[in-house]
């Protein structure tokens, strides 16, 4: 199992593992997905993974397909470079969001255990206060540790004023400019990834990502590519979901970048996390229900008005307020439709039943 430590393996998932008969299957933790195939990493080294046909007919059922990050159960196929996953270990965390386009409620989950989740965001016209607190609810539901990574400093003269921004929405979180062409910021940065650890990147297209994982990788990992100078964003470099193995001793999740970040949940009270400001100052409302637009006695209101807190991060508030909220009621409904198909599959065996029970007591 030594081999595996440097990939995450610790005391933790050996005791996990230890729980089951696992004796005619090995460990082994994903490092890329690539759909139908998978890329994991074992004691014997990396093979390639297809799920078995039993966890095929499970996720029919709509359980999340393996991730990059996750650890699994593979029966390794000797002398075929490849193996059986049979089963996913419980995830300590997990980062997930809205499946875009989805009509229903639908968790696409991005990486599997992860430590800390690097949130990057470029200096230049992608820069948004109010997209990453969008991330930053993403982060604390997800149970990872987030970091702001402001990528591609050098473009510009202002960074220490925008670093001072995100650190007002973001209390607590460790904030950093940084800059790949100019080595700046990478000691910081460095400081994460020890031994063991998992690092995620997230972000927009075209903030840097890729630029980052070569940065500290010192070598060409990931293929990178420029902007349009009309808008600063960039295509889609990354294609897929990789975990990189960094020469500090870290792991490195590389993600394609967002477009948008529907999210999908706030089990783990992210939401009221990130905007723990307005929630204390909204205990303060003349009426509990506030909905801090125009109520009288509204404290919110009065804060906003003193400049206390910014009308835009208001406005962000209620709206990720109004989309959670909206995605609790498509899962709900999700779930609904769910059990009316579980009824109508049981429902004409129970009246067969009935039908002979009948006809016995007839007899």
């Amino acid at each position: 199992m030594n081999k595996l430590t440097q990939y995450g393996w610790n005391t933790s998932w050996d005791h996990e593992w230890s729980k089951e008969d696992r004796s005619l299957l090995k460990p082994g933790r994903i490092t890329a997905d690539f759909g139908q195939m998978y890329r994991v990493y074992t004691s014997e080294g990396e093979v390639w993974g297809e799920l078995s046909g039993k966890m095929k007919h499970t996720l029919q059922s709509g359980d999340p397909s393996p991730a990059v990050g996750d650890w699994v159960e593979l029966q390794l196929l000797e002398g075929e470079g490849r193996g059986i996953i049979h089963g996913i270990l419980d995830r300590k965390t997990s980062i997930s969001r809205q499946k875009a386009g989805a009509k229903s409620a639908q968790e696409q989950l991005i990486a599997a255990n992860v430590d800390i989740l690097f949130l990057v965001t470029s200096l230049n016209d992608d820069y948004n206060p109010r997209r990453m607190e969008r991330y930053l609810i993403m982060a604390w539901n997800s149970g990872v540790s987030p970091v702001i990574l402001l990528s591609k400093a050098d473009l510009c003269d202002d960074a220490e004023v925008k670093a001072a921004e995100m650190e007002l929405i973001a209390p607590g979180v460790p904030v950093h400019a940084i800059s790949a062409l100019e080595d700046l910021g990478k000691d910081a940065v460095i400081g994460y990834l020890k031994e063991g650890v998992t690092v995620a990147l997230t972000g927009s297209s075209g903030c840097g990502k890729s630029t980052i994982v070569n940065w500290l990788a010192g070598t060409s990992e990931q293929r990178t590519q420029g902007i349009r100078e009309d808008d600063s964003r960039g295509r889609h470099t990354t294609t897929h979901r990789e975990l990189f193995l960094l020469p500090q001793g870290g792991l490195m999740v590389d993600t394609p970048g967002m477009r948008e970040l529907q999210l999908y949940d706030d089990d783990g009270g992210g939401w009221e996390q990130v905007f723990a400001d307005i929630e204390a100052i909204g205990e303060g409302c003349r009426f509990a229900d506030c909905q801090h637009i125009n109520e009288a006695g509204c404290a919110v209101r009065v804060a906003v008005n003193a400049g206390e807190i910014d009308e835009k991060r208001l406005l962000n508030y209620r709206k990720t307020q109004r989309e959670l909220q909206f995605q609790m009621k498509k899962e709900a409904r999700s779930q609904r439709k769910m059990n009316r198909k579980d009824r109508s599959v049981k429902e004409p065996v129970r009246r067969k039943s009935s039908f002979w029970n009948s006809r016995l007591n007839e007899e």
